[in-house]
């Protein structure tokens, strides 16, 4: 009896993925680079993971001690890099199931050495310093050397493995070899300060790995988390307009979703406009009647509708709500009708909502099987 599909499904290419994992550490490798494979993109699904690992990746790096516990359980037995600043409240896990942690508070460190000691278990930090993007990390080279000293002399139980920045999240900075370089003259003043080199100057995201591409990052830089360029590759291609990037597979998931209604319909809403469902004013153009697709498929699914990308030519997604996406198919090459399955390419959010959603369906494909 043939397998009752069930939408909407997100298609899983695990060749394709394996791929892109060794384009990216590969050239990372030949410029000096370690890449840490950034998992949390993918909710830590274990296949997903397993082709982070089969790929080149050595350490995993996830923002969710959830995620590394399913891991562990799993079997999983690779280093991992915790994201976020760690809780106060969640430092007993960040010792049992991380090797490393991004650090920016000396309260923390403190309490994680205590946390550590208590367990009779050493851990590494990299200690984050804000260049400007105003999330996370010291302010300034004094703080960080400051900081970098206390761990140092201080705290038995971690080792200060090096220092890292975040760029391009919260306030949208550009990684620039410039900027980079901030960073390289910071590691070098804490090894001045502490008397020994660091392992590990870790320079970014996703969002500095074209300076690997163009051959600009700077040479003490040695280490990048990379999860979107390896998963996708959307934001560097159509945001930053990179083209030299057709090495990478940008179809390695494909998210589809069932029509369940198709009429014509005004463009503009009919009737006193005030909030949406969200307390959001949206703007609406009047293009006259057009035809429109509902499809079973909302935000609580995929987050802002926004960073779904069509691949059928002619459609367009103009908005939705909890549990549909609003379609123009008017300019559609052929008829769309309720039943029909349509394809989307996704940015990096959206994958994010996917993945961890309970509502939709993930399929693995290996080669050209099933699993």
């Amino acid at each position: 009896m043939q397998r009752q599909r069930n939408y909407p499904r997100l298609v899983c290419d695990l060749a394709g993925l394996r791929a892109n994992v060794a384009q990216v550490t590969e050239r990372c490798r030949a410029a000096g680079i370690q890449v840490t494979g950034v998992i949390k993109g993918i909710n830590a699904l274990l296949p997903l993971v397993t082709a982070f690992l089969e790929g080149g990746c050595s350490q995993l790096a996830t923002s969710r001690l959830s995620q590394v516990e399913d891991c562990r359980s799993a079997g999983v037995d690779a280093p991992f890099l915790l994201l976020r600043v760690p809780q106060l409240c969640e430092l007993a896990d960040v010792v049992r199931l991380c090797q490393m942690s991004l650090e920016s508070d000396v309260t923390t460190l403190d309490a994680l050495e205590a946390e550590c000691a208590r367990q009779g278990r050493e851990h590494s930090v990299l200690l984050m310093a804000d260049l400007g993007d105003l999330r996370e990390g010291f302010w300034g080279a004094e703080e960080l050397v400051q900081a970098a000293v206390h761990v140092e002399k201080a705290l038995p139980h971690l080792h200060l493995a090096g220092v890292g920045t975040n760029l391009g999240c919260y306030g949208s900075i550009r990684p620039t070899r410039a900027k980079l370089e901030e960073l390289a003259e910071l590691a070098e003043q804490v090894e001045r300060a502490i008397g020994r080199r660091l392992e590990l100057v870790s320079g970014g995201a996703t969002t500095s790995y074209p300076l690997v591409v163009d051959g600009q990052m700077p040479e003490r830089i040695n280490h990048l988390r990379i999860g979107e360029n390896i998963l996708l590759g959307y934001d560097l291609r159509h945001e930053w307009g990179r083209t030299d990037l057709d090495y990478l597979n940008g179809q390695v998931f494909t998210l589809q979703a069932q029509v369940v209604e198709v009429r014509s319909k005004p463009s503009y809403p009919q009737g006193e406009i005030f909030i949406d469902a969200f307390g959001n004013r949206p703007e609406y153009e009047d293009r006259g009647i057009r035809r429109r697709a509902l499809l079973a498929l909302g935000k609580l699914d995929v987050g802002e509708l926004s960073h779904l990308h069509p691949r059928l030519p002619g459609v367009t997604v103009l908005g939705g709500s909890s549990d549909h996406t609003i379609l123009d198919v008017e300019d559609c090459p052929r008829p769309i009708q309720v039943g029909d399955v349509l394809e989307f390419d996704l940015s990096y959010s959206a994958l994010l909502y996917l993945t961890a959603a309970r509502d939709v369906s993930i399929d693995y494909h290996a080669d050209s099987f099933s699993i």
